[in-house]
């Protein structure tokens, strides 16, 4: 068993179970990581979590991360430095697109801020249809916040 705790496997064995598909060690392995990660995770950051016991190759993570993605059991998140971030939509889809996310222009560091909305209607021209609305909103974590600025 991986680093991550066992009932965290159980709940990604149970998550992909649901969805009817072919449950498998690697599947099971990359949501755990991702239930366990406080923040949203890159690709690399996800590979080296999972392959702490186990090995996983890289294109495997890559395919594990879009079937996950496609089945609202994951979603991923754009950075400004074109790398994608994955975070678990954790049970039931608790997790939607529908919520806003915080970005730290220090360290890089990307989570989710489920309290606030994204507005899911957005009035646009005649004819066109949103598929996705992407809030970021960017600043300092706690982490890189000058002393001075935090008291």
């Amino acid at each position: 068993m991986s680093p991550v705790e066992p009932t965290l496997h159980h709940r990604a064995e149970t998550l992909v179970e649901r969805t009817g598909a072919r449950v498998t060690r690697q599947r099971i392995e990359v949501l755990a990581v991702l239930l366990a990660a406080p923040r949203a995770l890159t690709h690399h950051e996800i590979e080296r979590r999972a392959n702490r016991s186990r090995e996983i190759d890289r294109v495997t993570v890559y395919r594990v991360l879009e079937w996950l993605t496609c089945r609202n059991l994951a979603h991923k998140i754009a950075g400004d430095d074109r790398v994608w971030r994955f975070n678990a939509a954790g049970d039931e889809g608790e997790r939607s697109h529908s919520h806003a996310h915080f970005k730290c222009n220090g360290c890089g560091e990307v989570i989710c801020l489920d309290e606030v909305r994204a507005a899911r209607r957005i009035r646009l021209p005649r004819g066109y249809h949103s598929q996705e609305v992407d809030l970021t909103v960017k600043g300092l974590c706690v982490d890189c916040v000058p002393v001075r600025k935090r008291a």
